[in-house]
């Protein structure tokens, strides 16, 4: 097992993953809640199925913030203020620019406050992108 190397927020690119981050949570807003997948209504008897919970958070450290988009228990977790630990953070574009996610593979953990302030000026999330397809002669 590898040490994790923790990078800044101004470090991510599109279509990265294998991230560590600590991070503070600047805001947290609940979106939608949605249900797994209408009309598999056989599959529904066997066990039972739990609503997606999302929420859209702002999190960032001293050198910009990004919107990292937590599913679950992890909307939990992600209160205004709270310092976290991103491991094996992913990048996921959407509509053209990028959000941070913790799949399964990864884990998002509260740690003790971190003594830096959050540059909100730098939102990486407002960055947009354009996918390009390079042909190569």
């Amino acid at each position: 097992k590898r040490k994790p190397v923790f990078i800044k927020v101004d470090q991510l690119k599109p279509g990265t993953q294998g991230h560590t981050l600590a991070v503070k949570v600047v805001s947290s807003k609940a979106v939608k809640v949605t249900n797994n997948k209408p009309g598999r209504s056989s599959m529904r008897l066997s066990r039972p199925q739990h609503p997606t919970r999302i929420a859209e958070c702002l999190v960032g450290d001293e050198t910009g913030t990004i919107v990292f988009t937590a599913r679950n228990e992890q909307v939990d977790i992600m209160n205004p203020g709270a310092t976290v630990i991103l491991r094996n953070a992913k990048i996921d574009m959407f509509k053209g620019s990028m959000r941070l996610a913790v799949d399964k593979w990864g884990r998002v953990e509260v740690t003790e406050p971190a003594d830096f302030e959050v540059k909100e000026e730098n939102n990486l999330s407002l960055v947009e992108y354009e996918l390009v397809n390079v042909v190569e002669e």
